[in-house]
């Protein structure tokens, strides 16, 4: 079956991971990718490669030499995207660079990748992933929880070997070179799109660093970390359980389904005594580590989420995932593939499904240089690309005049049109009367048009079928199967509007086992390996950043670009998704290969400082602390040279971490010191550079959030219109479409203001 991007030509410059992963996405979903490698092959050997390599073509060429600079020239001219993540000035310096290949070729989508953006004053400095972590304040500290993503900073930092700077970076980009690909079928020209690492990392840390000026509300017992019902518990196999009984109903359903008529007389099933009650909570905690322990924890994951409906998920390794776990196969999270290299091995699959153009693998990772005959015949054969004709249409932005209905909750869902907003898209968000969580609404729905209504009341569905009427995007995130009983399922949709492109997302997949089953960011993390690997030796850890909601919203608005773009081209409307699970597994994409014989050797634990001695945090005279990451060695700092680790921890504390920082970069080495959020907020470049705004929002004042972090140079994503409250434009969305607003308020089938109960003020820091 064709895909999205079949016809398509990618040229592939990138190394390590970013670039490689886009290019790889692209493949996954038909493009033709040639990839480009320096002699001896790619810079990071890494079994990693097997995944990141697949689906492409190989040639090497040597760009420090004319002939092959040459070549590299004469692909770019006929390709249709290139892909390159050096640093800022490498490829113009070869003469490759975005402004002369554009000028070649100008309907090419130029995607450049660095660490640190080309009018960024660190653009020069080595933009690894530790390095850039250091600078967009992504490391934790002791005592962080999903309420506090950084925790104690009195205390050490806490070194992830998550690659999130990285994984952004290529997600972002991933979405940028389609909106791009949009934008050339609408005026007919190409453009050059820019995603640093850095400025890709505020699309996780934008909620989590909000703020307004109206004083914080005390913190009820909802914020503390002691309530039982939420964390971890040890089964009878001696394998852990992540147990997340976050709404009160599913508390209810879990007590009754398993609980001892005695312990819910004690309070166990009281959703309102488990979160004020310290006894009793005390008294909860220990009751259920005897009653997990009575069990295996497979057993309970599947019990819990089967019999009572509510949430639970095993915790296991990355390897486990890959090898053992069934779900992980069935919904296309994991595949296997012979590599060359490896022999038979479990991989990430696909991030996203796609039910008319599916991501697919057309072979395995090629030897090195294997198609360069073919590719060079290929150039001799065929001409450059002739000019295109630019449609006179005004460039505006990528998604001008696309709309989009979004009845989606929390944060994954209402990321998918957040997204589409900032590239032009025209969204409306539907509120439930119900929805409480509505912590993250000012950024999450940012550039929204905000309606709340009932659609369990027939002119609640009248108002719905009206808005619903020639839409090009519906974003949903309920529970499998719920979509349907509410007669907004696909189908339904689509009798009315064959060409619609519906988002769905959940929480692992609507194919497999677990696919039907309720779930929250921590449930996407537990059976991945995110948690062990946090935890390490001892308990798992939950991660507290939202790192696989706001990628899935994300890879659900790549996979969203994807339908459009080959709606655009003559192809029909489809079904399109993403889960926390494929997210989670597309977050980890070192240790998301798996063969005979491979050592799963990567940082772990509470007290892991780094990889190594030369890639590592280090704190200074100060006790701030600072990354380092010298591949080559520390030779080009003389009092460096030939130290051990104990050595270098010392030396450096005879300094203060900004004296070092200025010492390493002044020799060409990466080093950042370790910034804090609020900071980074507040820094002037972060905010000439559109990364943190404030805005005044209807209702709400002055609020501060993250900017897009990425640049088109002819459609930019712009930052969206500032949204009021939930339902702050109920009256007018209603107006707009001829119903009587007063009437529908009047009989509750609408309303214009937050859900009973619920205030926004005090949810931000």
């Amino acid at each position: 079956m064709p895909g999205a991007l079949t016809g398509l030509r990618v040229v592939d410059f990138g190394q390590w991971l970013a670039g490689p992963l886009v290019a790889a996405w692209l493949a996954d979903a038909g493009a033709d990718v040639v990839r480009v490698d320096p002699p001896g092959g790619p810079r990071w050997r890494h079994p990693a490669n097997a995944m990141l390599q697949r689906n492409k073509r190989s040639i090497v060429l040597n760009l420090k030499e004319a002939d092959d600079r040459s070549i590299a020239h004469r692909l770019i001219e006929r390709a249709d995207v290139v892909i390159e993540n050096f640093r800022p000035g490498v490829m113009d310096r070869l003469g490759l660079g975005p402004e002369a290949m554009t000028a070649a070729n100008p309907g090419l989508v130029y995607c450049s990748i660095p660490g640190f953006g080309a009018d960024d004053p660190r653009a020069a400095l080595p933009g690894w992933e530790g390095v850039v972590s250091a600078a967009a304040g992504l490391y934790l500290y002791p005592g962080c929880t999903p309420m506090d993503y950084i925790g104690d900073r009195s205390g050490e930092p806490i070194y992830s070997a998550l690659p999130v700077a990285s994984s952004y970076g290529a997600i972002v980009a991933a979405h940028s070179v389609v909106a791009a690909l949009i934008a050339r079928e609408r005026i007919g020209l190409g453009q050059r799109v820019e995603v640093p690492l850095f400025d890709a990392c505020f699309e996780l840390i934008g909620s989590g660093v909000m703020k307004t000026e109206q004083p914080p509300a005390p913190k009820g017992p909802r914020l503390t970390g002691s309530m039982p019902q939420l964390g971890h518990y040890q089964c009878a196999d001696g394998r852990w359980l992540e147990l997340c009984l976050f709404q009160d109903k599913h508390l209810t359903w879990f007590a009754e389904s398993f609980l001892p008529r005695e312990w819910i007389e004690d309070g166990m099933g009281d959703a309102e005594r488990m979160l004020t009650d310290p006894d009793l909570q005390e008294r909860a905690r220990r009751r259920y580590a005897e009653l997990f322990a009575t069990l295996p924890a497979r057993d309970w994951e599947i019990k819990i989420n089967d019999e009572s409906g509510a949430s639970a998920a095993l915790c296991q390794t990355a390897e486990e995932w890959l090898t053992l776990d069934e779900h992980a196969r069935d919904s296309g999270a994991v595949i296997e593939l012979d590599d060359p290299e490896y022999g038979r091995t479990a991989q990430a699959g696909f991030p996203i499904r796609m039910s008319a153009t599916p991501p697919a693998v057309g072979f395995a990772r090629r030897p090195l240089d294997a198609d360069r005959a073919a590719i060079l015949a290929e150039l001799d054969a065929a001409p450059p690309r002739a000019v295109p004709k630019p449609s006179g249409l005004d460039a505006g932005q990528a998604l001008a005049g696309v709309r989009v209905l979004d009845v989606a909750q929390v944060l994954a869902g209402p990321t998918v049109g957040r997204v589409l907003a900032e590239y032009g898209a025209e969204v409306v968000k539907i509120h439930s009367f119900v929805d409480r969580q509505l912590g993250m609404h000012m950024y999450t729905n940012s550039g929204k048009k905000s309606i709340m209504l009932d659609l369990k009341t027939p002119e609640g569905m009248e108002v719905f079928e009206r808005l619903s009427d020639g839409i090009d995007v519906f974003v949903q995130n309920f529970t499998r199967g719920v979509a349907d009983r509410m007669g907004i399922g696909e189908a339904a949709l689509r009798r009315r509007n064959p060409g619609l492109v519906y988002v769905s997302i959940s929480a692992f997949g609507h194919e497999g086992y677990r696919g039907g089953w309720r779930g929250r960011e921590q449930l996407g993390q537990g059976p991945t390996g995110m948690q062990i690997r946090l935890g390490g030796a001892g308990e798992p850890l939950m991660a507290p950043y939202p790192y696989n909601d706001y990628g899935s919203g994300n890879l659900a608005a790549f996979a969203a670009l994807l339908a459009l773009y080959h709606r655009m081209r003559g192809g029909e409307g489809q079904h399109v998704q993403s889960s926390l699970t494929h997210s989670a597994t597309f977050l980890q994409i070192p240790y998301m290969v798996a063969y005979p014989g491979r050592l799963w050797d990567e940082p772990s634990g509470q007290h892991t400082k780094g990889w190594n001695l030369f890639d590592r945090l280090y704190a200074g005279s100060d006790r701030r602390w600072f990354y380092l990451c010298a591949p080559d060695g520390l030779d080009a700092v003389p009092e460096l040279r030939g130290l051990d680790e104990a050595g270098l921890e010392k030396t450096f504390l005879t300094e203060t971490a900004q004296t070092w920082v200025d010492r390493l970069n002044a020799a060409g080495i990466g080093a950042h010191v370790l910034v804090d959020q609020p900071d980074l907020m507040d820094d002037a470049l972060v905010r000439s550079r559109g990364l943190s705004i404030e805005r005044q929002h209807p209702g709400v004042g002055k609020v501060r959030m993250a900017g897009p972090g990425r640049r088109l140079s002819r459609t930019p994503p712009l930052p969206t219109a500032p949204i009021g409250p939930p339902g702050a434009d109920t009256r007018a969305v209603l107006e707009k479409l001829g119903f009587d607003s007063e009437d529908l308020i009047a009989r509750d089938v609408a309303r214009d203001g937050l859900p009973e109960g619920t205030t926004l003020i005090g949810m931000f820091r």
